[in-house]
């Protein structure tokens, strides 16, 4: 790789000192292509994670503004971007994960309040900044197997589907027995229902095609048709959800910032417990790690950045970036930040270092103004998004070790428990729980590294966490 002042330059300046463009072998028009062609892939987020966040409730009932989530959502994006741009020199825009947000809306929240979920996310990001920092990241990643980092994903694929479907009126509580069903009485009698199942279809039809933008064409379509339902039609009042589809009395609006630095740092381990707390940390810093990890590398890989041992260049650093992002998340009350696998759509069109990043973040911030049609999205027109993500997801699958029992049945609880039993912790900790209890069943315990040990022994305190506290005569 080439450096400053040696070789021809196609551009000089502070942008060439800044991101090497020539020594990557790309130029600024190239750059500004990649870094729209991302925001367009992953736009969708600034409609998807309001529709998550905000129907979720905390453990006092209390709901999360749409309006509010879409600016911080925005705002968040924006800054992560930038910075990973910034101090990475790397094409890999960062927004609220999905899935990690799955965990702060379904899992955090249920237990204490938003502000104190989201503390937990501030400490999520500033403890992977410090497995960064100090080299810890490969010990944590050989301690994992890798089929049950790769179970971890698609069953939070399984889990985010079921949450799309749920949502969407598609799948609802079953009668007669069953614990599900399909849509109302067992059957899809309703214009929400219809709604649904055209995005879902459109969307995949769309993104199979390859065309950018499929998820975010998607949820447009499918709102526009929703606000054409719902002023012709007569959708009982709460057929839609939590949002009903009208067209705003204005499109444009100054942003609300009302959620920003909404955080309490420890509270949720007071309130939650603190076992319960530390397991939510912990099921936060394994998803938004380990999935970064993933992302960072395919990425760079396909960007041609790594070296010819599979190195990336200035990953301490992107690393670091990505749990700056995550805590970002925490304080603008949007979920934790994370890489995003739509990043490929702008190295696809010659995105090769950190300044496609600047374009991106500036068209996330030129979003902060039209939070008012972000109200006007109904979960059936955002949430077949979740359903395809879920589907990208469960792609993973095929990298399990389904041969190799010691893998796969730990695997395979890791992945259904998330979404059989509405709990992504739950999941993981069954996966962990018996993959140490196999290898010490077959005298192969010293196979297993510590740290495993230690998670495990967390997990089987929270499951047994009510027994447990009535041995000891607490509550």
């Amino acid at each position: 790789m080439a450096h400053a002042g040696t070789g021809p330059r196609r551009v000089g300046g502070p942008l060439e000192r800044l991101f090497d463009l020539s020594g990557r072998g790309t130029t600024l028009a190239r750059e500004a292509r990649g870094g729209v062609t991302t925001f367009f892939a992953m736009a969708y987020i600034l409609l998807l994670n309001p529709i998550i966040l905000g129907g979720a409730q905390d453990v006092t009932g209390a709901r999360l503004s749409i309006p509010q989530l879409t600016t911080m959502t925005a705002l968040s994006a924006a800054i992560a971007t930038i910075v990973m741009g910034l101090v990475g020199n790397a094409p890999l825009a960062l927004a609220a994960g999905l899935g990690i947000n799955a965990v702060v809306a379904y899992q955090a929240a249920p237990q204490m309040t938003w502000p104190q979920a989201m503390g937990l996310v501030v400490l999520e990001g500033l403890v992977i900044v410090l497995l960064a920092v100090t080299g810890v990241r490969e010990r944590i990643m050989n301690a994992i197997p890798l089929s049950l980092k790769h179970a971890i994903a698609v069953g939070i694929g399984a889990f985010i589907a079921l949450i799309g479907l749920v949502d969407a009126g598609f799948v609802t509580a079953g009668t007669g027995g069953t614990p599900l069903a399909l849509g109302a009485a067992g059957s899809l009698n309703t214009w929400p229902s219809l709604v649904f199942a055209v995005v879902l279809l459109l969307m995949i039809v769309l993104y199979t095609r390859g065309v950018p933008g499929a998820i975010l064409i998607g949820i447009v379509v499918g709102t526009a048709l929703a606000i054409v339902i719902e002023t012709h039609a007569r959708i009982p009042e709460g057929g839609w959800g939590v949002v009903t589809p009208r067209m705003p009395k204005e499109l444009v609006a100054a942003p609300d910032f009302g959620l920003l630095l909404q955080v309490d740092l420890f509270g949720g381990f007071v309130r939650a417990g603190f076992l319960s707390a530390l397991v939510v940390l912990f099921t936060l810093v394994l998803s938004g790690f380990f999935d970064a990890m993933g992302t960072i590398l395919g990425i760079s890989d396909e960007a041609g950045l790594v070296d010819e041992r599979g190195r990336v260049p200035r990953l301490g650093r992107i690393l670091a970036a990505d749990g700056l992002s995550a805590a970002l998340g925490g304080l603008t009350s949007s979920s934790a930040n994370t890489v995003y696998v739509e990043s490929a759509a702008g190295v696809g069109e010659g995105a090769r270092t950190g300044l496609a990043n600047m374009f991106t973040g500036a068209l996330f911030l030129g979003t902060l103004l039209l939070t008012p049609l972000a109200a006007v999205v109904p979960a059936q027109a955002a949430s077949p998004a979740l359903v395809l993500v879920g589907a990208l997801m469960m792609t993973q699958v095929s990298k399990i070790d389904w041969s190799d029992l010691e893998l796969a049945v730990p695997a395979f609880l890791t992945i259904v428990m998330m979404p059989f039993t509405y709990s992504i912790t739950t999941g993981i900790g069954a996966g962990l729980i018996v993959y140490t209890l196999i290898k010490a069943g077959r005298g192969r315990w010293r196979e297993v590294h510590y740290p495993l040990w230690i998670a495990a022994a967390v997990f089987a305190a929270y499951f047994a966490l009510h027994p447990i506290k009535l041995l000891l005569g607490i509550g």
